[in-house]
């Protein structure tokens, strides 16, 4: 009888130190439910925190959860797996203290797959589901988030779910191959009014300041241009910065629909010849549906803030100052030109150069020729169709010799055929 209660105890032993070391590496994440609005996007951003050997993988949406045995946690029943986040929505970083940033943009297929779910009889709930590998050799790990299907009211988390720029009629819309790219004044002349035209979730502060890029400084890259709501908190504040046209702070009420008038028009510039970027920067705000509290996952100190948060990077207003027809009459049934540089300009060689050209509905990709004076190529970039220009590499001026040169823009099928070519223009580099 001794031996049997000290194989009990034994067994007991063994059976709490493997729940002690299943707690202490168990993923956990913030916020563990959220509301989602059941007829279009959401986006929300999660924190996972105790990752130790794990790391994450694919991200499933479904009706319903079953055990993920021999892994550890619940995932996705096959029969009622919906689908996974897509590629281009993934703006997850590892960050924080042994953490993970999560940004989950709800599409509206998955969030009508689940109203019909709920209309069929089932709960309207719905679940997101990530995997974490072991990079150990051990079991993965699977980790659920609850959706809660409610109106796009005040009690779903605000977020951003689509955001256009535009001049009046122009429009600078992520993704629209056929909306005009550039609009053309010339020196002195006053540009009209921006316009932001927001769709969003949920109810908060919008808050952010409107940016230039100016000729001559460097481009922002996508994640200059993600709103500060979809960063890892060390991310957050080490955003390329820009001159500053002016700033707003405006409530948006549950409605789901805001029009922003940009900054003051007669602050952009427009004396100096080039081309410019108008930027839309949203910093992060408090948003109690969907903050992410860093110490209930081991993740740090503190709540990191998710209101104003997009999947997506916002989209640029580009104007140049000097010469062309204005870009707004240009259409994808037009004649296949050049934009810029205009024929015959002499350009500093020690300045950023950009080539741009007009859209044409049928391309898939373009092919940018520049030649030298006798006619030699020197440079022959291959672009997807959704590329309208190309920053002229740094030695350009040395291949050249004299400076002079040439350039066109070839558009081609998906086979690779030539189905439009611009005219040559010239340009001297000095």
């Amino acid at each position: 009888m001794k031996i049997l209660n000290q194989c009990f105890a034994l067994l007991a032993l063994a059976v709490g130190l493997a729940s002690v070391a299943l707690a202490q590496s168990e993923i956990n994440v913030s916020p563990k439910t959220v509301n989602v609005y059941g007829q279009g996007s959401t986006s929300y951003l999660l924190t996972f925190g105790n990752l130790g050997p794990y790391r994450p993988a694919e991200s499933t949406w479904c009706g319903e959860l079953i055990p993920a045995l021999p892994d550890i946690g619940l995932k996705c029943s096959p029969a009622t797996t919906w689908g996974q986040l897509p590629a281009r929505y993934n703006q997850s970083r590892l960050s924080g203290v042994n953490a993970f940033t999560d940004i989950v943009s709800v599409s509206p297929s998955i969030a009508r797959r689940a109203y019909q779910a709920a209309a069929a009889g089932q709960e309207s709930i719905f679940y997101y589901v990530k995997r974490f590998i072991n990079t150990a050799g051990g079991p993965d790990q699977y980790v659920w988030v609850g959706c809660r299907m409610t109106g796009g009211g005040a009690s779903v988390p605000f977020s951003l779910t689509d955001v256009r720029l535009s001049f009046g009629a122009q429009r600078a819309e992520m993704g629209n191959d056929d909306a005009p790219l550039v609009l053309f004044i010339e020196p002195g002349q006053k540009l009209p009014v921006v316009k932001a035209e927001i769709t969003y979730t949920g109810t908060g502060r919008l808050r952010g300041r409107w940016e230039i890029v100016q000729p001559g400084d460097q481009l922002p890259d996508e994640r200059d241009l993600l709103p500060e709501g979809a960063l890892p908190i060390e991310e957050r504040g080490k955003q390329r910065r820009y001159q500053q046209l002016g700033r707003f702070n405006v409530f948006l009420p549950p409605a789901g629909q805001f029009t922003l008038t940009g900054p003051d028009p007669a602050r952009l510039p427009h004396n100096v010849a080039g081309q410019y970027l108008i930027l839309l920067r949203i910093e992060a705000t408090d948003d109690r549906e969907a903050d992410s509290d860093l110490a209930s996952v081991g993740a740090g100190a503190g709540v990191v803030s998710g209101g104003a948060v997009a999947g997506f990077a916002l989209p640029a207003l580009r104007y140049a100052v000097g010469g062309g027809e204005n870009a707004q009459t240009v259409g994808p049934t037009q004649r296949f030109a050049q934009l810029l540089p205009r024929d015959g300009v002499t350009v500093a060689a020690k300045l950023p150069m950009d080539f741009v050209w007009e859209t044409m509905a049928q391309a898939v990709f373009y092919r940018l020729e520049l030649e030298d004076a006798t006619g030699k190529l020197l440079l022959a970039a291959t672009l997807r169709a959704g590329v309208t220009s190309y920053r002229a590499p740094s030695w350009l001026k040395e291949r050249t010799g004299s400076g002079s040169l040439r350039w066109r823009v070839v558009a081609l099928d998906k086979t690779g055929k030539v189905i439009a070519e611009t005219a040559h223009r010239n340009l001297r580099l000095i």
